[in-house]
Protein backbone atom coordinates (compact mmCIF):
# COMPACT_ATOMS: atom_id res chain seq x y z
CA UNK A 1 0.00 0.00 0.00
CA UNK A 2 1.59 3.44 -1.04
CA UNK A 3 2.09 6.11 1.59
CA UNK A 4 -0.69 8.02 0.13
CA UNK A 5 -3.23 4.92 0.26
CA UNK A 6 -2.66 5.01 3.91
CA UNK A 7 -3.98 7.63 4.84
CA UNK A 8 -6.33 8.65 2.44
CA UNK A 9 -9.37 6.52 3.45
CA UNK A 10 -11.70 5.17 1.03
CA UNK A 11 -14.92 7.88 0.16
CA UNK A 12 -12.76 10.61 0.81
CA UNK A 13 -13.84 14.09 -1.15
CA UNK A 14 -10.83 15.31 -2.01
CA UNK A 15 -12.86 18.35 -3.18
CA UNK A 16 -14.63 19.31 -0.15
CA UNK A 17 -12.29 21.02 2.33
CA UNK A 18 -12.21 19.98 6.04
CA UNK A 19 -11.48 22.24 8.87
CA UNK A 20 -8.72 19.68 10.19
CA UNK A 21 -6.67 19.30 6.79
CA UNK A 22 -6.74 23.12 6.24
CA UNK A 23 -5.26 23.35 10.33
CA UNK A 24 -2.95 20.62 9.54
CA UNK A 25 -1.46 22.69 6.60
CA UNK A 26 -1.76 26.18 8.51
CA UNK A 27 0.37 24.18 11.03
CA UNK A 28 3.11 23.16 8.10
CA UNK A 29 1.58 19.97 7.74
CA UNK A 30 1.71 17.33 4.29
CA UNK A 31 -1.98 15.55 5.06
CA UNK A 32 -3.99 17.98 3.09
CA UNK A 33 -5.64 18.25 -0.64
CA UNK A 34 -5.63 21.15 -3.38
CA UNK A 35 -9.11 22.20 -1.88
CA UNK A 36 -7.91 22.28 1.38
CA UNK A 37 -4.86 24.57 0.74
CA UNK A 38 -6.97 26.59 -1.81
CA UNK A 39 -9.11 27.74 1.12
CA UNK A 40 -6.67 27.97 3.61
CA UNK A 41 -4.83 30.23 1.13
CA UNK A 42 -8.45 32.40 1.15
CA UNK A 43 -8.56 32.15 4.97
CA UNK A 44 -5.13 33.74 5.30
CA UNK A 45 -6.74 36.56 3.30
CA UNK A 46 -9.29 36.81 5.73
CA UNK A 47 -6.87 36.71 8.72
CA UNK A 48 -3.90 37.43 7.91
CA UNK A 49 -2.32 35.70 10.88
CA UNK A 50 -3.62 32.52 10.76
CA UNK A 51 -0.52 30.48 11.04
CA UNK A 52 0.05 32.14 14.28
CA UNK A 53 -3.31 31.60 15.71
CA UNK A 54 -2.61 28.28 14.89
CA UNK A 55 0.92 27.81 15.88
CA UNK A 56 -0.39 29.34 19.54
CA UNK A 57 -3.62 27.42 19.87
CA UNK A 58 -1.17 24.23 19.61
CA UNK A 59 1.53 25.92 22.05
CA UNK A 60 -2.07 25.88 24.35
CA UNK A 61 -2.48 22.36 24.02
CA UNK A 62 0.93 21.74 25.27
CA UNK A 63 0.83 23.92 28.09
CA UNK A 64 -2.43 22.57 29.09
CA UNK A 65 -1.56 18.94 28.98
CA UNK A 66 1.91 19.42 30.85
CA UNK A 67 -0.01 21.59 33.44
CA UNK A 68 -3.09 18.68 33.89
CA UNK A 69 0.12 15.73 34.11
CA UNK A 70 1.59 18.48 36.60
CA UNK A 71 -1.82 18.09 38.49
CA UNK A 72 -1.22 13.77 38.40
CA UNK A 73 -3.91 13.27 35.52
CA UNK A 74 -2.34 10.26 33.92
CA UNK A 75 -5.70 9.53 31.43
CA UNK A 76 -6.46 12.01 28.43
CA UNK A 77 -9.91 11.91 26.44
CA UNK A 78 -8.44 14.80 23.15
CA UNK A 79 -12.27 15.25 21.43
CA UNK A 80 -11.66 17.04 17.90
CA UNK A 81 -7.86 15.85 17.94
CA UNK A 82 -7.10 16.67 14.13
CA UNK A 83 -4.58 15.16 11.91
CA UNK A 84 -1.23 14.46 14.38
CA UNK A 85 1.68 17.09 14.25
CA UNK A 86 4.40 17.74 16.44
CA UNK A 87 3.54 17.48 20.24
CA UNK A 88 0.65 15.25 20.17
CA UNK A 89 -1.72 14.87 23.98
CA UNK A 90 0.06 11.48 23.98
CA UNK A 91 3.67 12.24 23.52
CA UNK A 92 3.35 14.81 26.17
CA UNK A 93 1.34 12.84 28.67
CA UNK A 94 3.50 10.11 28.22
CA UNK A 95 6.98 11.48 28.28
CA UNK A 96 5.50 12.53 31.96
CA UNK A 97 4.12 9.37 32.64
CA UNK A 98 5.30 6.45 29.63
CA UNK A 99 1.83 4.64 31.52
CA UNK A 100 -0.41 7.52 31.00
CA UNK A 101 -3.52 6.87 28.72
CA UNK A 102 -5.09 8.86 25.47
CA UNK A 103 -8.12 8.35 23.71
CA UNK A 104 -8.11 11.16 20.59
CA UNK A 105 -11.59 11.47 19.31
CA UNK A 106 -12.66 13.17 15.74
CA UNK A 107 -14.99 12.78 12.68
CA UNK A 108 -12.80 13.40 9.95
CA UNK A 109 -11.32 9.77 8.41
CA UNK A 110 -8.05 11.15 7.01
CA UNK A 111 -7.53 12.39 10.79
CA UNK A 112 -8.59 8.91 11.84
CA UNK A 113 -6.57 7.17 9.42
CA UNK A 114 -3.28 9.06 10.14
CA UNK A 115 -3.36 8.80 13.47
CA UNK A 116 -4.20 4.96 13.12
CA UNK A 117 -0.86 4.78 11.77
CA UNK A 118 1.13 6.97 14.11
CA UNK A 119 -0.49 4.98 17.00
CA UNK A 120 0.36 1.55 15.74
CA UNK A 121 2.33 -0.34 18.58
CA UNK A 122 1.05 1.76 21.47
CA UNK A 123 -0.98 -0.21 23.87
CA UNK A 124 -2.23 2.80 25.92
CA UNK A 125 -3.15 5.01 23.19
CA UNK A 126 -6.19 4.64 20.69
CA UNK A 127 -8.36 6.44 18.24
CA UNK A 128 -12.04 6.68 17.40
CA UNK A 129 -14.09 8.42 14.34
CA UNK A 130 -17.39 10.05 16.57
CA UNK A 131 -18.99 12.81 16.50
CA UNK A 132 -18.22 15.30 19.54
CA UNK A 133 -22.07 16.01 20.01
CA UNK A 134 -22.61 12.88 20.74
CA UNK A 135 -21.07 12.36 24.73
CA UNK A 136 -22.51 9.17 25.32
CA UNK A 137 -22.00 7.41 22.27
CA UNK A 138 -18.31 8.40 22.80
CA UNK A 139 -17.94 7.84 26.64
CA UNK A 140 -19.49 4.09 26.42
CA UNK A 141 -17.43 3.48 23.60
CA UNK A 142 -15.55 -0.04 24.29
CA UNK A 143 -12.48 1.79 23.54
CA UNK A 144 -12.91 4.76 25.32
CA UNK A 145 -13.84 2.59 28.60
CA UNK A 146 -10.22 -0.12 28.26
CA UNK A 147 -8.00 2.81 28.10
CA UNK A 148 -10.11 5.09 30.70
CA UNK A 149 -11.20 4.68 34.13
CA UNK A 150 -14.00 7.22 35.27
CA UNK A 151 -13.35 6.74 38.77
CA UNK A 152 -10.07 8.79 38.49
CA UNK A 153 -9.46 12.01 36.75
CA UNK A 154 -9.34 12.68 33.05
CA UNK A 155 -8.11 15.74 31.16
CA UNK A 156 -10.93 16.30 28.80
CA UNK A 157 -9.70 18.31 25.87
CA UNK A 158 -11.84 20.34 23.36
CA UNK A 159 -8.65 22.40 21.55
CA UNK A 160 -10.02 24.62 18.81
CA UNK A 161 -12.73 22.28 17.80
CA UNK A 162 -15.94 23.84 19.79
CA UNK A 163 -16.38 26.52 17.55
CA UNK A 164 -17.50 24.06 15.13
CA UNK A 165 -20.74 23.88 16.91
CA UNK A 166 -23.28 25.51 15.85
CA UNK A 167 -25.49 27.17 18.55
CA UNK A 168 -28.61 25.68 18.10
CA UNK A 169 -26.98 22.30 18.94
CA UNK A 170 -26.64 23.80 23.11
CA UNK A 171 -23.22 23.51 23.61
CA UNK A 172 -22.98 24.23 27.38
CA UNK A 173 -25.53 21.00 27.71
CA UNK A 174 -22.93 18.87 25.10
CA UNK A 175 -20.17 19.64 27.53
CA UNK A 176 -22.42 18.99 30.77
CA UNK A 177 -22.65 15.78 29.03
CA UNK A 178 -18.97 14.76 28.88
CA UNK A 179 -18.22 16.71 32.60
CA UNK A 180 -20.88 14.42 35.07
CA UNK A 181 -19.51 11.53 33.96
CA UNK A 182 -15.99 12.98 35.28
CA UNK A 183 -14.49 12.25 38.58
CA UNK A 184 -13.49 15.03 40.92
CA UNK A 185 -10.42 16.63 40.17
CA UNK A 186 -10.61 15.86 36.20
CA UNK A 187 -9.91 18.65 34.36
CA UNK A 188 -11.04 20.57 30.87
CA UNK A 189 -8.73 22.62 28.73
CA UNK A 190 -10.94 24.11 26.08
CA UNK A 191 -10.39 26.86 23.18
CA UNK A 192 -12.48 28.71 20.75
CA UNK A 193 -12.62 31.31 17.93
CA UNK A 194 -13.95 34.46 19.33
CA UNK A 195 -14.92 38.21 17.30
CA UNK A 196 -14.62 39.99 20.20
CA UNK A 197 -11.30 41.79 19.22
CA UNK A 198 -11.23 41.81 15.27
CA UNK A 199 -15.02 41.18 14.46
CA UNK A 200 -14.59 42.58 10.76
CA UNK A 201 -11.38 39.53 10.16
CA UNK A 202 -13.52 37.18 12.18
CA UNK A 203 -16.60 37.88 9.86
CA UNK A 204 -14.27 37.07 6.80
CA UNK A 205 -12.85 34.05 8.60
CA UNK A 206 -16.49 32.31 9.02
CA UNK A 207 -17.39 33.65 5.60
CA UNK A 208 -14.22 31.58 4.29
CA UNK A 209 -15.66 28.48 6.11
CA UNK A 210 -19.12 28.34 4.92
CA UNK A 211 -17.38 26.94 2.17
CA UNK A 212 -15.92 23.89 3.96
CA UNK A 213 -17.31 20.88 5.70
CA UNK A 214 -16.83 22.76 8.95
CA UNK A 215 -18.35 26.38 9.57
CA UNK A 216 -17.10 28.26 11.97
CA UNK A 217 -19.61 29.55 15.07
CA UNK A 218 -17.38 32.43 17.20
CA UNK A 219 -18.32 32.82 20.80
CA UNK A 220 -18.10 35.86 23.10
CA UNK A 221 -15.73 35.91 26.04
CA UNK A 222 -19.12 35.19 28.28
CA UNK A 223 -19.92 32.38 26.07
CA UNK A 224 -16.49 30.24 26.12
CA UNK A 225 -16.74 31.35 30.08
CA UNK A 226 -20.36 29.99 30.14
CA UNK A 227 -18.62 26.37 28.79
CA UNK A 228 -16.77 25.80 32.15
CA UNK A 229 -19.86 25.58 34.01
CA UNK A 230 -19.07 23.32 36.83
CA UNK A 231 -15.58 23.65 36.81
CA UNK A 232 -13.48 25.92 38.62
CA UNK A 233 -11.24 28.42 36.56
CA UNK A 234 -7.74 28.27 36.99
CA UNK A 235 -5.36 30.96 36.45
CA UNK A 236 -5.47 32.64 34.33
CA UNK A 237 -8.95 32.42 33.56
CA UNK A 238 -9.95 32.72 29.79
CA UNK A 239 -7.45 34.33 27.85
CA UNK A 240 -5.85 35.02 24.55
CA UNK A 241 -4.10 31.54 24.03
CA UNK A 242 -0.65 33.62 23.81
CA UNK A 243 -1.57 34.62 27.63
CA UNK A 244 -2.32 31.72 29.20
CA UNK A 245 0.32 30.66 31.27
CA UNK A 246 3.42 31.83 28.31
CA UNK A 247 6.47 30.27 28.60
CA UNK A 248 7.66 33.90 27.43
CA UNK A 249 5.29 36.26 29.05
CA UNK A 250 7.10 39.14 28.66
CA UNK A 251 6.13 38.59 24.71
CA UNK A 252 2.84 36.75 24.90
CA UNK A 253 0.69 40.26 24.62
CA UNK A 254 2.54 41.26 21.39
CA UNK A 255 1.98 37.33 19.57
CA UNK A 256 0.51 38.02 16.21
CA UNK A 257 -3.13 36.41 16.75
CA UNK A 258 -2.93 35.59 20.28
CA UNK A 259 -5.76 36.60 21.12
CA UNK A 260 -8.01 35.42 17.92
CA UNK A 261 -9.08 32.66 20.22
CA UNK A 262 -10.02 32.47 24.09
CA UNK A 263 -8.16 29.36 25.75
CA UNK A 264 -8.60 28.13 30.13
CA UNK A 265 -8.98 24.87 31.89
CA UNK A 266 -10.71 24.55 34.67
CA UNK A 267 -10.81 21.96 37.63
CA UNK A 268 -14.11 19.51 38.34
CA UNK A 269 -14.26 20.08 42.12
Amino acid sequence: MSELAKWVPEGVDEEVPSAARLYDYLLGGAHNFAADRALAEKFLTALPSARDVARLNRAFLRRAVVFMAEQSVRQFLDIGSGIPTVGNVHEIAQAADPQARVVYVDYESVAVAHSQLLLEGNANATILQADLTQPAAILQHPETRRLLDFDRPIGLIMAGVFHFVPREADAPAIIAGYRDALAPGSHLALSHFTADISPEEMAGVVEVMKRSADPIHTRTHAEVTELFTGFELVEPGVVGTALWRSDRPEQAADEPGGSQIYAGVGRKP
